[in-house]
């Protein structure tokens, strides 16, 4: 990623030329995961839109910057973590197995998270791209509870892996090795054509919202849940409401309205 870009990315967050970061410290960095998760959807309409998930960086990056769309974990935090190198932040892609049910684990590869190091020399957990997650990053070596505005988050030993905990449940297990984008190239296709893949199985389009909550159009099941835990749900009815929805309130333009795609 060029400056040019980086500047494109930070536009695309809300910070224009003026407050470009200059140094990265925790603060930034808690800044910039916060805007993103607030701007950037977590989506899997590729899948169901017949466009190829290609996990190279220049591609990512267009993807989120230039179409303004959003993404799932290897797209959302493939491009995050170049725009935080650009901005002088030490990042490690990392590999993550997601607990599922009766404490089975994913495929491998099934996840992709970020280890990031500030200016101080301090590493912390960042994540945009998992869904409902922490709004701020975790602190790496930090083994007692983390309260962020989601919940109450703790990273444990499990072996020679990480387990991270959201309100007492695990999420995913994280190896500490170090990992290459193309590393996730399996994973990214599993998830984009297996019917056992939750992404093949259903639409999903999410962001944390300004006051902390959380906006989700799942199908044409609009669900808004505020940062006092209030929830409410409507169906969507014509086509129009529905790519509505996607415009005003996730900023993505279609053509026309997804569906979860058969055979």
């Amino acid at each position: 990623m060029d400056i040019e870009q980086a500047d494109a990315y930070l536009s695309r967050l809300g910070i224009g030329p003026a407050d470009r970061p200059t140094t990265p410290t925790a603060e930034v960095l808690r800044e910039l995961q916060l805007r993103h998760l607030r701007t950037v959807p977590f989506e899997n309409l590729s899948v169901h839109l017949g466009e190829e998930i290609v996990l190279e960086e220049d591609r990512l990056v267009e993807k989120v910057v230039g179409a303004r769309r959003g993404g799932f974990c290897y797209e959302l935090n493939g491009a995050f973590g170049a725009l935080l190198k650009e901005l002088g932040f030490g990042v490690t892609l990392l590999a993550a197995r997601v607990h599922g049910d009766e404490g089975r684990l994913g495929i491998p590869y099934d996840h992709l998270a970020l280890r990031v190091r500030t200016a101080d020399g301090a590493e912390w957990l960042a994540d945009v791209g998992f869904g409902a997650h922490s709004h701020y990053p975790l602190a790496f070596a930090e083994r007692g509870e983390q309260k962020d505005p989601a919940g109450v988050f703790r990273i444990v030993e499990a072996g020679p892996d990480l387990d991270v905990l959201f309100d007492g449940r695990p999420q995913y297990r994280l190896e500490v090795r170090p990992r290459e984008l193309g590393d996730f190239v399996a994973g990214a296709w599993w998830h984009s054509t297996s019917p056992r893949s939750h992404f093949v199985r259903s639409l999903v389009c999410s962001r944390v919202t300004e006051d902390g909550g959380r906006i989700t159009l799942s199908g044409r099941t609009f669900k808004s849940t505020g940062a006092d835990g209030v929830r409410e749900e409507r169906e969507l009815g014509s086509d129009e409401e529905v790519l509505g929805v996607y415009r005003e309130r996730f900023g993505i333009e279609l053509g026309s309205v997804p569906t979860v795609r058969k055979g």
